[in-house]
């Protein structure tokens, strides 16, 4: 039988800029929106909160669906695993007095929590790399609510 992950991902945008993890390892910097996978009875909507606090720092008010990404191993040659995910993004905006910052136990390889202005999400490594997703998201000029990796892999190989 097939493992299938269920994730929930805050979109947290202030200021023309997205407040992401970085993350430090042998390949290099790269960033993740604040996300992770559902605990046993929990709601995507808990997740969202709880992820966004235990990666952050920081309280949200969870808003509505941005976009859900799918990652099906079979289709994509394995390149993030075998383990199928669906993740849904939520929009969600700070509580007044949320200050981001690094936890105090925050997670192997994760190095800080960065604003990165939207205008420059295109030049960062962003995992799953839906940064052009966002953008178009955050311009309301987004044409899908719903993102396969395959669609991804597809047009990184196009002219």
């Amino acid at each position: 039988m097939e493992k299938i992950r269920l994730r929930a991902c805050a979109l947290i945008i202030e200021n023309e800029a997205i407040l992401l993890v970085e993350f430090k390892n042998d390949d290099g910097v790269h960033y993740n929106l604040p996300a992770g996978g559902l605990e046993p009875g929990e709601t995507l909507i808990e997740a969202a909160q709880r992820e966004a606090k235990e990666e952050t720092c920081v309280e949200v008010e969870v808003g509505p669906v941005a976009f859900v990404y799918e990652y099906q191993p079979t289709k994509n040659n394995y390149i993030y695993g075998d383990t199928h995910l669906v993740g849904v993004t939520f929009e969600c905006k700070l509580k007044p007095g949320s200050i981001p910052k690094l936890p105090k136990i925050p997670d192997s390889h994760q190095s800080g929590v960065k604003w990165i202005p939207i205008s420059e999400l295109h030049s960062i490594q962003l995992y799953p790399e839906i940064n052009k997703d966002i953008v178009d998201y955050f311009s309301g000029e987004y044409y899908r609510n719903y993102i396969e990796e395959h669609d991804i892999q597809l047009s990184k190989s196009l002219p």
